[in-house]
């Protein structure tokens, strides 16, 4: 280096090489990620979708300015993700941090503004900031919106709809406290696929159709209301008589067969079964029983949950699964309101009890469809059991907790189905299965069980050959209580969102794993790979920081001013012994 700069043209070279590093590093950008659990790290799939974009992606996101230190985290971690999204994308993926309406003063143009983007699906909080002398209301927006080209934006909600609680006892009736911490490491985690998925959704060539079966008693009325909106929203929506015909593979993606009534018939099933040979995607949302708290309400006592007689247990054995003739209940579930005496001006006392009947489900094994969503909630939920079927995978996607129990049919559904010590006991069993993914090339009910007029018949409807196995490996998701999927209807709201009973005001995660199903179903992307991503959350010991707070106040301040003055002083004794002064 001495002699370079001692060179005539020395100081012009090193300058020149300079600029040639500095032009260098403009386009070649590095990064290493040395966390455990790779935070920083996209999937592949992600980085596909990202250098395969061929127009800019606008992103706006609202959650910014003064925020609680939960918001704030997650903030910054949106933040140093869509960096990411940016960088590899070629500057296609365009951010903006804004706070909606922050420069409108007219307060009914603001409101204009909140509904147009609540009907976008942006969500708004309220949140309650307290000071040493008054508390004051702040409205946060912890959403994002997706934008581009001509098409509908679509909306993001930076939030998990996986809410962590401490521990609590249900049967003591203690209310459950969130642990926001956990909550929004949960939604950091799903942040990619988050927008991802989004991204795709707005890129897509094509749109997957979505069929809704009909012909065997299915509900077409207010009660799938929710179910129809949410696959409006990002699918095409078909409804599809299984009486009139073969449904056609090529043309419709994915049925969902919800809640029938009516007994399949032999060449029902036969449509259903060529239909999956071809590679068609089946959902089941199926009631076995009759178990309905309408029924209950009515009897004001108890009742008996009998069998549908559906006929399709042989075909779902088949494709490797049985549902029970049972219902499942498990201590760890929602609450329903009863009443339990008169006030003294004679109206009702009214009081929420833990209801079995009503069990919180969730995943207890690694899969992409339920892993990081809040509980579900089911309605008389029956048992699935897989059996053995040569070339199938199953995967439990939703169970029941560790305190379960199943009640054979015929099933005595009561208000008070908890009596005793005796009935508390009863609960032993774990993890019972409710919701199953099946993966494989499936076998059909009807290989060598039909005529050769049969066979024709088929040819003839469908266009092609009666096929004895798929062609290829399919899908199919297999729920035992329909109710997962249907909605309650108020009086005086009407219908209500999926997973949100009346008069409690939470909403569970039932659309989010329906949307999660079917999205799965028909997806070929790969994203659902960044949903299995999982942030460890690493605390600090707060007990520990409240006892040895000062004395890391004293390290961290004193420390550092005194390794300078060590470093200072052995540098000033190294120079005196070397120059003698």
């Amino acid at each position: 280096m001495q002699k370079l700069l001692q060179h005539k043209y020395g100081w012009l070279g090193l300058l020149t090489l300079l600029l040639v590093v500095i032009f260098l590093s403009a386009d070649i950008g590095f990064r290493a990620d040395l966390t455990a659990d790779k935070r920083y790290s996209l999937t592949n799939p992600t980085k596909q979708l990202l250098t395969n974009l061929d127009s800019v992606i606008e992103i706006k996101v609202f959650l910014t300015g003064e925020l609680p230190a939960d918001y704030k985290k997650l903030s910054v971690a949106t933040a140093e993700l869509l960096d990411e999204f940016t960088s590899i994308s070629g500057n296609l993926v365009r951010v903006s941090f804004e706070k909606p309406g922050e420069d409108i003063v007219n307060d009914t143009a603001k409101a204009i503004l909140y509904d147009s983007l609540a009907r976008l699906g942006v969500v708004f909080e309220r949140s309650e900031v307290t000071s040493t002398d008054k508390s004051t209301a702040q409205l946060i927006v912890p959403s994002a919106l997706v934008v581009y080209g001509n098409r509908k934006p679509l909306a993001v909600d930076l939030r998990s709809s996986r809410k962590i609680f401490r521990q609590y006892n249900v049967m003591n009736d203690v209310e459950p406290q969130e642990d926001k911490e956990a909550t929004r490491n949960a939604a950091e985690a799903l942040l990619e696929y988050k927008f991802a998925n989004a991204i795709e959704k707005l890129t897509r060539k094509t749109i997957p159709t979505i069929a809704y079966l009909v012909g065997n008693g299915e509900p077409v009325d207010l009660k799938v209301n929710d179910l129809g909106e949410s696959l409006r929203n990002e699918y095409r929506l078909a409804v599809f008589d299984l009486k009139q015909g073969y449904p056609d593979p090529a043309v419709i993606d994915a049925m969902i067969i919800v809640k029938p009534t009516q007994t399949f018939t032999e060449e029902d099933k036969l449509k259903l079964d060529q239909y999956v040979m071809n590679g068609g995607k089946l959902l089941w949302f199926i009631d076995k029983l009759h178990a309905e708290l309408d029924s209950l309400m009515r009897s004001q006592a108890e009742y008996t949950a009998f069998d549908r007689g559906l006929d399709i247990d042989d075909l779902l054995f088949k494709y490797g699964v049985r549902i029970n003739g049972d219902l499942v209940q498990d201590l760890n579930c929602s609450k329903i309101p009863i009443v339990v005496g008169r006030n003294p001006d004679g109206s009702p006392n009214m009081q929420r009890v833990p209801w079995p009947y009503y069990p919180f489900l969730s995943s207890h094994a690694e899969n992409p469809i339920s892993k990081n969503i809040d509980r579900v909630l089911p309605v008389f939920p029956s048992s699935i059991d897989t059996v053995k079927a040569p070339g199938i995978q199953k995967t439990i996607l939703l169970a029941s907790d560790t305190n379960s129990r199943r009640i054979a049919s015929p099933a005595i559904v009561s208000i008070n189905s908890v009596k005793n010590e005796e009935d508390l006991r009863s609960f032993t069993s774990s993890f019972v299965p409710v919701a199953v993914l099946l993966e494989g090339a499936f076998h059909s009910l009807f290989a060598n069980r039909v005529s050769a007029t049969v066979i024709d018949s088929v040819q003839r409807a469908t266009g092609r050959p009666f096929l004895k196995q798929a062609a290829k490996p399919g899908k199919q998701i297999v729920v035992s209580d329909a109710d997962i999927v249907t909605n309650a209807i108020s009086n005086t709201t009407g219908p209500l969102p999926m997973g949100e009973l009346p008069f409690e005001g939470y909403r569970f995660a039932n659309r989010e794993f329906f949307l999660n199903c079917v999205d799965y179903l028909v997806s070929n992307n790969g994203l659902f790979e960044s949903r299995n991503k999982t942030i460890v959350l690493r605390l600090l010991d707060k007990e520990k920081i409240a006892t040895q707070k000062s004395s890391w106040q004293i390290i961290n301040i004193a420390g550092p001013l005194l390794f300078l003055a060590v470093a200072g002083a052995i540098l000033q004794w190294r120079r005196k012994k070397k120059y003698g002064i």
